[in-house]
């Protein structure tokens, strides 16, 4: 089956990360899965959660906000000025789940990191976009803190990144776009460690059940894609 933008079923759209991006936040990357742009920027906040300072041993914390802003897709989004709509909501605890697992929050001392991820283009993946971008904008966000004594290097647990695949046609596929996502049999999203290690699997038949020898073909696909985008993770950070 031929691709919508003739790719190999197993590989990804051209990766982009732009660290840096935003002026004023602590870190900051515009990520580019092919069309889907996402900008993550992350906030350090000297200050806790009401709920947690209440406990006997405050740690810190880190929380994600996700939104699609307006002419991100093929028609106009509306801002979601009060309530997030239960997509919008689901997506954040996603990101915020799986980048907690990046960092040692006891080593994080009594700051809140909170990660801001806007999409600009969507055209497939948004979430695992903004996952993978977004742990690279802790990480920059982090160093310096590292770098001047305030933080310990233990305070960086896992190198969290995240992609999509699906069966299209009976093919499975890596990195799916908006095309090949609609038209998808399963769709699945995969987060984990750079070292292989599950973080989380989200997974929807769309039309009818799929097999085990199904889902373990999608992960070992993901597995490859999440090794590639490590990769280039790491180079970002090569350079900084």
């Amino acid at each position: 089956m031929t691709r919508v933008d003739g790719r190999n079923p197993d590989q990804l759209r051209p990766i982009l990360f732009e660290p840096y991006y935003s002026k004023h936040a602590e870190g900051s990357v515009l990520t580019r899965f092919g069309d889907t742009h996402v900008l993550c920027n992350v906030t350090i906040e000297d200050s806790l959660p009401g709920w947690l300072r209440q406990q006997d041993k405050p740690h810190g914390w880190l929380t994600a906000e996700y939104a699609l802003l307006p002419r991100s897709t093929h028609q106009r989004v509306r801002r979601e000025r009060q309530w997030p709509k239960g997509r919008t909501q689901e997506i954040s605890r996603l990101i915020g789940r799986s980048l907690r697992m990046a960092v040692d929050l006891e080593a994080l001392g009594e700051r809140q990191l909170i990660i801001d991820c806007d999409v600009i283009q969507a055209d497939g993946g948004t979430r695992t976009a903004a996952i993978t971008g977004g742990w690279l904008a802790v990480r920059l966000a982090l160093q310096p803190l590292i770098d001047d004594g305030s933080l310990s290097q233990g305070v960086l647990r896992n190198q969290i990144v995240a992609i999509s695949v699906g069966l299209v046609n009976g093919v499975p596929m890596l990195d799916l776009a908006y095309a090949e996502d609609v038209m998808a049999e399963v769709d699945l999203n995969v987060v984990m460690t750079a070292t292989g290690k599950l973080v989380e699997i989200q997974g929807t038949a769309e039309k009818t059940p799929f097999d085990r020898r199904h889902l373990d073909q999608l992960v070992d696909l993901a597995a490859g894609g999440i090794q590639q985008l490590a990769g280039y993770q790491l180079q970002v950070l090569s350079k900084r």
